[in-house]
């Protein structure tokens, strides 16, 4: 399977009292009150050398995403993934926004085009629907328009990469009289393209209907993201497509340490400080009316994704133990970690992990020490998983590294018989 180490970019000294004292930590907590711009720049500067880090340890990819006007996660990863096209060698690099309904879709191709080119074709073009928070609230899209906006978009930016120009765009939302971008991408037709979300039923279609990557991200971590995957898995079945596994993505907080106990001691209090802080978003923010249809919006709260990560009482009630028994976090032991992982790999057919290591007050050495651990002790004993089954190839960049095989240790542990630490 792919390992990606993923980057939020958060910002990391939010006060004690920040969820008592502020509505919420996306769209209006005040800038100049609680962000500091040397510090944030002392932030950005350890991201880029915890994802580098990630890059030279051998992680299958590095990657970020894209929110504004919060301190969950900073906008701009096009301007992340464009220095690391140009840094790393043979990583994959996982754009998991560009935040389609915000952007002029053919500056979108145009800058993935140029990424993709400087990376010698590594690029993995995300395209979310984005959160109502970030395109509803902060950039003033419509909620009823927002899926159209996307929709269009993603058709011009695939127009824009796979037909000869210029030609003619008269869309609803844009009309062009030149579409002629100039650097294509390398990846031909087009890098591949994971879509992200959180439960949409439109989501799952599409991406079953494109031969997408489905990406499900959420909080509520692997045991209850089953329902979810499994009807992206029942939706992709209906549209008579394989079973890839590198068809499904998961995004998960991973953290490890050389015991469980120790694992305990070093991160409960960033996992705490995470779920109260920087998921705490005020309800009009996060559910706006028509940001959703009727039946995605039914259908999540059948599958209890509403009363997830938003849910002030769910967010109080985590705890290092409540997060493992839930299955919110994977962490512990490097050997507690390579099986819980595994078992969830298995259990929800999940190819591509977006492994969440850095939670937002976690210190610059402790991201490095979680990271390295995961690369010496984790990675090699569970990367194979697929190998003998499926080809990611489909749905992973061209010009990425093939890793090597796993030693046969490694195999036997994959199998089943992972020893004791």
């Amino acid at each position: 399977m792919k390992l990606t180490f993923f980057h939020m970019q958060g910002y990391r000294d939010l006060p004690d009292n920040f969820s008592e004292k502020y509505e919420s930590v996306w769209v209006d907590p005040p800038n100049d009150e609680l962000c500091d711009p040397v510090m944030e720049g002392q932030y950005l500067r350890w991201n880029l050398e915890e994802i580098e880090l990630a890059a030279r340890l051998g992680y299958d990819g590095v990657g970020t995403n894209e929110h504004h006007q919060n301190a969950y996660g900073f906008p701009m990863p096009n301007l992340t993934a464009y220095h690391l096209a140009a840094v790393t060698k043979d990583v994959a690099i996982v754009l998991l926004g560009m935040t389609l309904p915000i952007y002029h879709p053919l500056r979108v191709a145009e800058e993935m085009g140029q990424i993709d080119c400087l990376s010698g074709g590594r690029l993995v073009a995300g395209w979310p629907v984005g959160t109502s928070m970030d395109v509803n609230h902060c950039y003033g899209v419509t909620p009823t328009q927002t899926r159209g906006r996307w929709a269009e978009a993603h058709d011009l930016i695939k127009a824009a990469w796979t037909r000869k120009g210029p030609f003619v765009w008269n869309g609803k939302y844009n009309k062009l009289r030149f579409v002629n971008p100039w650097p294509k991408p390398i990846q031909q037709p087009h890098p591949p393209i994971w879509l992200a979300g959180g439960g949409s039923l439109e989501t799952f279609e599409l991406a079953a209907k494109e031969n997408y990557t489905y990406s499900f991200l959420s909080f509520g971590g692997h045991l209850a993201g089953d329902a979810m995957m499994q009807q992206f898995w029942e939706t992709n079945d209906q549209a008579g497509n394989d079973a890839n596994p590198y068809r499904g993505g998961f995004a998960q907080i991973v953290m490890v340490a050389d015991t469980d106990q120790e694992a305990e001691r070093l991160y409960e209090q960033h996992v705490k400080n995470f779920y109260m802080k920087s998921l705490h978003v005020a309800p009009q923010f996060a559910v706006t009316p028509g940001y959703s249809t009727k039946r995605s919006l039914e259908n999540s709260i059948r599958k209890m994704q509403a009363a997830t990560a938003f849910d002030p009482a769910f967010r109080a009630a985590v705890t290092w133990k409540s997060a493992i028994e839930s299955g919110q976090v994977i962490g512990g032991s490097p050997a507690t970690v390579r099986d819980q992982l595994l078992e969830a790999s298995k259990r929800m057919r999940i190819g591509n992990w977006i492994l969440l290591m850095q939670l937002q007050s976690m210190p610059h050495d402790l991201t490095n020490h979680n990271i390295r651990l995961f690369a010496e002790k984790v990675l090699p004993h569970v990367r194979d998983l697929w190998d003998d089954e499926w080809d990611a190839g489909p749905y992973w960049p061209s010009g990425a590294r093939k890793p090597k095989l796993a030693t046969e240790a490694a195999r036997s542990r994959v199998a089943g018989a992972v020893p004791a630490e």
